[in-house]
């Protein structure tokens, strides 16, 4: 089988000409497949029902397992079954600046952060660029709606699975497809350093989310198993790094774990390891996992915290909440389903 949702343009044109047919219909299947986003090759009405059959069995699709829907703010969390039977997790989410959408890298998750349902069980393979692209084709084709914003925060480190994820951007953003702005996009990394650097040398413009956690290697380390590859000087250099090499401000995801590391003396220890760095902080109020045992403090301890960050001249916000009735936390739903 031919991936052809996963092949760039002069790719598929080679592909089109070995089975016979003339060039230009590479520019039609490509425009269907990422222009119009359509399912499978019966949906293609302008090219012969002879090529149509040729093609079709090469056409990755996704398949709806299930979906919940906030009742709170609309959040839509799919998930979704690939060919091999493994399931994924995308979240829909609508603001007032457009829809976003959180797509997943991995079936599964080999840096085993402590906190995170992603990745009990391990890693079991990387997606390749359709089935990253299909999350947001299959998301618009089930809602009706246009995505303007996307996260690459579900399951799965994306930069553990790079050359997918390049794919994958060259194609989501390429003019004759769905030409989405690298502007819109952000990926998150628990700390891949060499890779950081790499995605840095690019000369890409999307954003960097850092999973950064802690303020000390200590604390890093008995939450993040990254930490005892890449020490957190190590890890900030490389985002200095991207700073330098693309201009795009580095985001720090920071998940508030009550009684591990939501202490005043960790706010101002983060605020010193961030002091001149340009760079926004996320606090995320960490989503209990009911194998990991964690919770979140009160909403007091989460605002003091918030409020020393300012105090020492650090832009931060609080996550919003989305979908917190429907197991938004990554992992939870897939697991559910798998287990």
């Amino acid at each position: 089988m031919t991936d052809i949702r996963s092949l760039y343009l002069d790719e598929l044109t080679e592909y089109v000409k070995s089975l016979g047919e003339p060039a230009f219909r590479a520019k039609q299947i490509f425009e269907w497949l990422h222009k119009k986003y359509v399912e499978g090759a019966d949906d293609m009405t302008n090219i012969s029902k002879a090529l149509r059959e040729k093609i079709k069995d090469d056409v990755v699709t996704l398949q709806e397992e299930t979906r919940l829907t906030s009742k709170e703010d609309g959040t839509i969390k799919f998930l979704f079954r690939l060919n091999d039977g493994q399931m994924i997790e995308t979240v829909f989410m609508r603001y007032h600046h457009g829809n976003s959408l959180c797509i997943s890298s991995q079936a599964g998750c080999r840096m085993g952060c402590d906190f995170c349902a992603s990745g009990i069980g391990g890693l079991i393979r990387n997606l390749t660029a359709s089935e990253m692209l299909e999350q947001v084709y299959a998301s618009m084709r089930l809602t009706g709606e246009r995505i303007s914003n996307i996260v690459v925060m579900g399951t799965g480190e994306a930069l553990d699975n790079y050359d997918n994820f390049i794919r994958f951007l060259d194609l989501i953003t390429d003019e004759k497809g769905y030409n989405l702005s690298e502007r819109s996009i952000t990926v998150s990394s628990c700390g891949l350093v060499p890779m950081i650097r790499k995605l840095a040398d690019a000369d890409r413009t999307l954003t960097l989310a850092l999973s950064l956690h802690a303020s000390t290697d200590e604390t890093r380390k008995k939450i993040m198993p990254i930490a005892k590859s890449y020490s957190l000087a190590e890890t900030l250099d490389a985002c200095k790094y991207y700073f330098d090499k693309t201009g795009r401000r580095v985001t720090f995801e920071y998940a508030l774990i009550h009684g591990v590391n939501d202490n005043k003396d960790e706010a101002e220890r983060l605020s010193k390891l961030l002091h001149g760095m340009n760079c926004h902080v996320n606090l995320i109020p960490v989503n209990p996992v009911a194998e990991k045992g964690y919770e979140r403090g009160s909403r007091d301890d989460i605002d003091a915290f918030k409020k020393i960050l300012e105090k020492n001249q650090i832009n931060v916000t609080i996550r919003r909440g989305m979908g917190r009735d429907i197991d938004a936390a990554c992992g939870q739903l897939r697991r559910r389903y798998s287990y």
